[in-house]
């Protein structure tokens, strides 16, 4: 082989780079780092750059994972210890999780609304949604006319007229339809709740409202992985387990984290266990309210 053929062969490719046109000589852009032999990509390549995202820098997922669902708490201490760069970010955890449950949800076939009878408000619905309304306005439409006044263009007593109109089965499907379609972001909105919670109940520990919330993201993303799982698993010992460590998960991983001894945690887990529940309540309800709000 002649000399010239060997030291052109031995130059570098000297190539453009496509996202911030600074030259380059390898793989990849010295300047931004995006590569510089493109292509139009592939269905592999998705998906390898979805695992390679979570699972090959140094096993992410498989971490996050063990330590979310097997070590309560542990997740977290790691977090605000500083060891971070090793597990999968809290929110993006979160949302991940939080898409997976509901889309299972969904598939399971797991009907959140069952109506029965007529659809039709009686009486003491009426009094109870209008209280000034008298004994002899028992039908919708009166009491409805007695307080558009009050409501200016009587909007939500239009809704509540439309919604009274439908068969059970319709007003099952729109509040099915409201609670799939909101419900996500009403828990969503549920972690600075949770947050706000905690921080009530561990005033004098010194944590900053982002702890908390960390806490909190991290404990419901764990509620996510197990409720999907008891889903799809039929009734019998492994089910029962799992409900058992759904219950002991919470204290244990709020001990492990704050530090407080058992009565301590105890009180505390029972409090924002009440509390929590009557948010999810108010939250399902208001998911599928929505829902009845903006059908049509």
């Amino acid at each position: 082989m002649k000399p010239a053929i060997l030291d052109a062969a031995a130059e570098p490719l000297v190539i453009v780079c496509r996202n911030c046109n600074a030259t380059a000589t390898g793989n990849y852009c010295h300047n931004c780092g995006q590569e510089t032999r493109l292509h139009a990509p592939s269905l592999g390549e998705f998906l390898h750059e979805f695992v390679g995202h979570y699972v090959a820098l140094e096993g992410r997922l498989w971490g996050t994972i063990g330590r979310l669902l097997f070590r309560p708490g542990a997740l977290t201490n790691e977090y605000l210890a500083g060891r971070r760069r090793r597990f999968v970010e809290p929110l993006r955890l979160y949302l991940s999780l939080s898409i997976i449950f509901f889309a299972l949800l969904k598939f399971s076939g797991m009907e959140p609304v069952h109506m029965d009878g007529k659809a039709k408000m009686d009486k003491e619905s009426v009094v109870a949604l209008h209280g000034d309304a008298t004994e002899d306005d028992v039908k919708i439409g009166k009491a409805l006319d007695l307080k558009k006044d009050k409501w200016g263009t009587g909007q939500l007593g239009k809704v509540i007229e439309r919604f009274d109109g439908l068969s059970p089965d319709q007003k099952a499907s729109v509040l099915k339809d409201g609670f799939y379609r909101y419900a996500p972001y009403a828990m969503f909105l549920l972690m600075p709740v949770f947050a706000s919670y905690l921080k009530l109940l561990y005033l004098g520990s010194g944590r900053r409202y982002g702890e908390h919330l960390l806490f909190a993201l991290h404990t419901n993303s764990f509620a996510f992985v197990i409720f999907a799982l008891l889903l799809y698993l039929p009734e019998g010992f492994m089910k029962g387990m799992l409900w058992l460590w759904v219950i002991g998960y919470l204290p244990w991983a709020m001990r492990r984290v704050y530090n407080k001894s058992r009565f301590g945690t105890f009180w505390r887990w029972m409090v924002l266990a009440l509390l929590h529940s009557i948010s999810l309540g108010f939250a399902v309800l208001g998911a599928m309210a929505m829902g009845v709000a903006l059908a049509h």
